[in-house]
């Protein structure tokens, strides 16, 4: 294990009913809120009339539309509402795209040139407005960390950014929001947040017992809970549990004391930066043709442990063979869920294969990843995943 910093200050509103706490957790901060969601799921299901309803002695400007995949268009159209609205906080209502868009819209009301800046050059970002977040979906984990990811479809880039600073101050998570979620929707929000497991769990680092552990019960929970949630939505154990999992995965518990680079996300993002597909589907696609592509002599011991201690399948002692049973019974799991595992399946083909493997391999620092990576590497990958 390495040595690390370890900060995860976010106030965790978690369970029923919590909501009702917002109106003093904004007066913190101040009177003018910018509040900021994505299409009208929130307005549908009642949460956008309850918020105003709480915040009706606060001035609130609207961010709305933000996308599934958020733009630089929208961050540079946030900032310039915050500027002009002298914006005290800014409360996010939605998943991982709003939180994260309002991150980077946080981190540019203080900043005088282009937002897109923030996101190519993490270290330019300095003060931040307060974030609150109200939660609606379990899978990035962007509601208790200081990482976003932004898209500049006109380059067809999709970059992450991060700083310690674009952590939301209190989040607010009620497992009842998730009940109207699209099936869909659970079952790539699952997926996302196994895949951040994956992206810790398999890394060199020797001695990680404890964030190994972690990993391994967050995995479980998945597996247990996504099936449970897509056949009864309103099942209040479920969607708690995918709830807590989500922010757990990503907020440093599994990856502190494990360096090295990602390696299917820096692939996906590429997928979603010419393709705009979803998230976690475009995950699911990717992660079991990597792991069939990285498993060699160096690396079925780690699948071994990913078989017996998460997929509870028994060694009969030859290591490939429980290795690659873990790995199928991994697409099994997403196909099951109802994920297309085809790149054909959401009309995508070799067109700009090379193209996304320089731009993962660039953007990823994949030569750092558990099993370095090179472009030809990154394209056969993908051409299993047609």
């Amino acid at each position: 294990m390495e040595n690390f910093d370890f900060k995860a200050y976010t106030e965790m509103l978690f369970g029923k009913g919590q909501i009702s706490k917002l109106p003093e957790v904004i007066n913190r901060y101040g009177k003018n809120v910018l509040l900021a969601y994505g299409g009208g799921s929130i307005k549908r299901n009642g949460i956008y009339d309850e918020v105003k309803k709480l915040l009706k002695d606060c001035n609130v400007i609207e961010l709305d539309k933000i996308e599934p995949n958020p733009r630089i268009e929208t961050v540079r159209r946030g900032v310039s509402l915050c500027k002009e609205n002298n914006i005290d906080v800014i409360l996010a209502v939605g998943g991982g795209s709003t939180i994260d868009c309002a991150k980077v819209v946080a981190a540019g009301a203080f900043y005088d040139k282009d937002p897109w800046d923030l996101v190519t050059n993490p270290e330019k970002i300095d003060k931040v407005l307060p974030i609150v977040t109200i939660l609606t979906l379990a899978a990035t984990g962007s509601e208790m960390n200081g990482n976003a990811v932004i898209s500049k479809m006109d380059t067809n880039e999709k970059l992450g950014t991060a700083s310690i600073n674009m952590k939301p101050q209190v989040s607010i998570l009620d497992p009842e929001y998730l009940y109207t979620l699209p099936s869909i929707q659970t079952a790539a929000g699952t997926a996302d947040i196994m895949s951040h497991v994956f992206e810790n769990y398999f890394k060199n680092t020797e001695g990680a017992f404890v964030q190994d552990k972690f990993s391994e019960g967050l995995l479980e929970t998945c597996i247990k809970y996504c099936p449970i949630a897509l056949k009864d939505p309103k099942n209040y154990e479920a969607r708690a549990n995918l709830m807590w999992a989500s922010s757990m995965a990503l907020n440093g518990l599994c990856g502190s004391g494990k360096p090295g680079a990602w390696t299917c996300h820096p692939i996906e993002h590429e997928l979603s930066a010419f393709y705009d597909i979803t998230h976690g589907v475009g995950l699911a696609i990717v992660t079991p043709r990597w792991m069939r592509y990285i498993l060699s002599e160096k690396t079925v011991d780690k699948f071994v442990d990913y078989a017996i201690n998460v997929w509870k399948l028994e060694n009969k002692g030859d290591k490939f063979a429980l290795a690659n049973e873990a790995i199928d019974l991994t697409e099994k799991f997403f196909k099951d869920c109802g994920i297309p595992m085809t790149l054909k399946e959401v009309n995508i083909d070799e067109t700009n294969f090379d193209e996304m493997a320089r731009g993962a391999v660039e953007h990823g620092s994949l030569a750092y990843a558990y099993v370095p990576l090179n472009e030809a590497d990154v394209k056969k990958i993908l051409e299993m995943c047609l």
